[in-house]
């Protein structure tokens, strides 16, 4: 059920491929799965059922602002982790097309859980859900989910081999997509790069200025929009961020 090393390589494109499906869906031009209307995506749908669980007590305006607020928060939650985790693990390493080994990194978020990068994609899944038709929604979702536990999965037996027992060690401390309330090993003297890492998240906290700043217009496809530039920025972005230097190895956990 692991990744192989050709999904890790394009796990942006697939991540993307699976982001457009959600957003397209298809499958809708021979089984129709979803209503049809300018609110026939997940966050009209679920405004309008809000509405009809309790009529008089929710407007579907406050309906609407209801949901937009999970999502920016989602948006929020996803790239401050991410921004976290990147701080630590390095922009330009979190960005690679190659697995790396050099060193256990417990740091940051990574005191806590082991794969934060991972569950922010989730999250920010979960962000992006509420502007899809409903069937696109669910399949990302599911689809996005699937994917993350191959890529850990292929991550954990690439580490495993490539560092062996402290690597062990430190997973059978830490959990794997859980945080826990405290850390959970010492800290390893990794200094965090926090520019480095604010532009190499550029696309995630684009997104969430896209949420928190658009939404008022209540209008999914301008916030689609909104998001797509977003990305397009943080292309150019990470193509001037500085490449991996190998020789700045982090350094290993303390496990004690």
């Amino acid at each position: 059920m692991k990744a192989t090393a050709f999904e890790f390589r394009f796990r942006m494109l697939i991540h993307a491929v699976i982001f457009i499906l959600g957003f397209t869906t298809p499958w809708n031009r021979l089984i129709p799965l979803d209503p049809a209307g300018p609110n026939a995506h997940v966050w009209g749908t679920l405004a309008a059922h809000l509405v009809m669980l309790k009529p008089g007590l929710i407007g579907i305006a406050t309906a609407f602002n209801l949901l937009i607020a999970v999502a920016a928060l989602c948006a929020l939650a996803s790239a401050s982790l991410r921004t976290w985790a990147s701080a630590y693990m390095g922009a330009s390493t979190v960005q690679s097309a190659s697995m790396h080994g050099d060193a256990v990194v417990a740091a940051g978020p990574y005191r806590y859980f082991r794969n934060p990068l991972y569950v922010g994609i989730f999250i920010h899944a979960l962000a992006l859900a509420l502007l899809m038709p409903p069937s696109g929604a669910i399949f990302s979702i599911v689809a996005i989910g699937f994917f993350e536990i191959r890529l850990i999965l292929g991550e954990e037996a690439f580490l495993t081999a490539q560092l062996g027992e402290p690597y062990l060690a430190y997973c059978a401390r830490v959990p794997r997509l859980f945080p826990s309330f405290a850390p959970r090993v010492s800290a390893s003297p990794t200094h965090p790069r926090w520019l480095l890492a604010f532009l190499g998240e550029s696309y995630m906290w684009g997104a969430f200025i896209v949420f928190a700043s658009v939404s008022y217009r209540y209008n999914a496809t301008l916030l689609m929009q909104g998001i797509l530039i977003a990305l397009g920025v943080s292309l150019v972005i990470r193509a001037f961020l500085p490449g991996r230097s190998s020789p700045q190895a982090p350094s290993p956990a303390n496990l004690d």
